[in-house]
């Protein structure tokens, strides 16, 4: 009995003109599914006055073609929750990078984390408090296994004073402010100077300082 006859028995073998795929499925008449399938796909039913005339081969492209609507809306129903979901997630990983590090604060119990910019803000805010010194900029970074941290600051510095000491007065504005604003354990801080502040210039004998005549 030819293939092509729609009343074709189960036991024929499938069509020869290609491997099946593995897990494919051979219909009653013969043809396997994907064929048939892949027919309806190209518009070509028409060409074949098999898959016009087979029942098993209409049949099946019916509820493929049903399966084949709802992927596709479901696709489009769920698209733009998908692009919304996408865009959250690269926010939130475009904040990590602007934030730096996350640190670890000095209390291991709890696990907290401090993000290396904000705590770096509040660190060269410290720095700024000390008369004749400005901070330039600050990193910070894990030191060891613990919760201790290391600072580096490059720190701009007026010259009325010797170095090695405004060096020291921002030294000890920092770890104040580590310890007491932020619960760091800073174990050092390690300080560049890489400019001058130039000193505001002194009144003239002439110039009035205060209200009144």
């Amino acid at each position: 009995m030819a293939l092509d006859d729609p009343h074709s028995r189960p036991s024929d073998p499938p069509e020869a003109d290609g491997p099946p795929f593995q897990g494919d499925e051979v219909l009653p008449c013969g043809r396997l599914l994907s064929r048939v399938w892949e027919q309806e796909y190209d518009a070509l039913p028409a060409t074949d006055p098999h898959t016009v005339s087979c029942p098993y081969c209409r049949e099946a492209v019916e509820a493929l073609a049903t399966v084949d609507a709802a992927t596709r809306a479901l696709r489009a129903e769920h698209a733009p929750r998908l692009h919304a979901l996408t865009d959250r997630v690269m926010n939130i990983v475009r904040a990590e990078v602007r934030l730096g590090r996350l640190l670890p604060l000095a209390d291991p119990d709890r696990d907290l984390r401090i993000a290396e910019s904000a705590a770096a803000k509040v660190l060269r805010r410290a720095t700024d408090t000390v008369p004749g010194a400005r901070a330039a900029g600050c990193r910070l970074a894990p030191e060891g296994e613990g919760t201790d941290v290391r600072v580096t600051m490059t720190l701009a510095a007026a010259l009325d004073l010797p170095l090695p000491d405004r060096v020291h007065q921002v030294r000890r504005a920092v770890l104040q402010s580590a310890g007491q604003d932020l619960g760091l354990a800073v174990s050092a801080v390690d300080i560049t100077v890489v400019d001058v502040l130039e000193p505001w210039p002194p009144l003239g004998p002439g110039l009035a300082t205060g209200g009144g005549t």
